[in-house]
């Protein structure tokens, strides 16, 4: 373990993760990693699965996927040293990792991986059925479809308490062909497979890509550094017109501006803010308007 110099009031630096487990079956690796972190087990620690019988998303959705087709993995937080009403970075910060690894192991220029607020990674498929990488145009005449190739959940307990926990969970996936996607799903989702033209994925070099970014995120934002450039300029949502749908089935249109790096909120026209509990769903929808992150 190497410590810090003196007077610097940050944890000591230890190994990363501190606990790394890699299982068969699980029924939610989030459960997995909640139950250490009851249990004692210091930060970071990490439940990569080959399958769940139970994975979730967002509201209850469920996340499901065969057997070596995905990375299914949990990273569990102590996050005493995160204030409360920041500890959705805990999310974002796992989101840009995985979205670089993701970048570097399947060879995809840098930026093809997009974040869809709150809490999906994407994939811009031009009409020619190509993914559409950074420097590509992406501006609102340009017909695109998004595709999902990998989802988020967070949980947390104790936030502002003196036992603070959270569990960041994420499916991406990875060697997953098009051909054995779900029909149902076919249309809306991607692999890493699929999105680099039929390349072999490799989850464990995924793995160790996505750590290897991740310490490094980590130990920013304990020194309070959060990426703020690199969040924005992934989001899809910006400068695009999305329909919001509410919890209570009322459904708008408007105009997204930009996100708010303070509290993790979609802004909208009229400078109003959206948190994701606001919404069930948002998509795209055709509209234009400029915009970026507020800091």
């Amino acid at each position: 373990m190497a410590l810090r110099a003196a007077g610097d009031r940050r944890a000591p630096v230890a190994a990363f993760p501190a606990r790394l487990e890699t299982l068969d079956v699980v029924d939610s690796t989030n459960d997995v990693v909640a139950g250490w972190l009851r249990d004692g087990a210091p930060e970071v620690c990490v439940a990569v699965a080959d399958r769940q019988t139970a994975g979730r998303g967002r509201l209850g959705r469920t996340w499901l996927a065969p057997a070596g087709a995905a990375l299914l993995c949990s990273i569990g937080f102590r996050p005493s040293w995160l204030a409360p009403e920041r500890a959705w970075r805990l999310a974002a910060i796992v989101a840009l990792a995985m979205a670089d690894a993701a970048e570097d192991v399947a060879g995809l220029p840098e930026g093809t991986i997009r974040l869809k607020w709150p809490n999906d990674l994407v994939v811009p498929f031009g009409a020619s059925g190509r993914p559409l990488g950074d420097g590509a145009d992406l501006g609102l005449n340009t017909p695109i479809e998004v595709r999902k190739l990998a989802g988020l959940l967070g949980e947390t307990d104790g936030l502002g308490a003196a036992d603070p926990r959270a569990v960041i969970g994420i499916g991406i996936n990875a060697d997953w062909p098009a051909a054995a996607f779900p029909p149902e799903l076919a249309h809306e989702m991607t692999s890493l497979s699929d999105t680099s033209g039929g390349r072999s994925i490799d989850r464990g070099q995924l793995l160790e890509a996505f750590l290897g970014r991740l310490e490094g995120r980590v130990e920013a934002l304990r020194g309070d550094h959060f990426d703020v450039s690199g969040w924005s300029s992934r989001q899809l949502t910006n400068g695009r017109r999305v329909r919001l749908e509410h919890p209570d089935g009322s459904a708008e249109v408007v105009p997204a501006i930009g996100v708010d790096a303070l509290t993790g909120a979609l802004i909208v026209a009229g400078e109003r803010e959206v948190l994701a509990g606001e919404i069930r769903h948002l998509r795209l929808d055709p509209g234009a308007v400029t915009g970026a992150a507020r800091v």
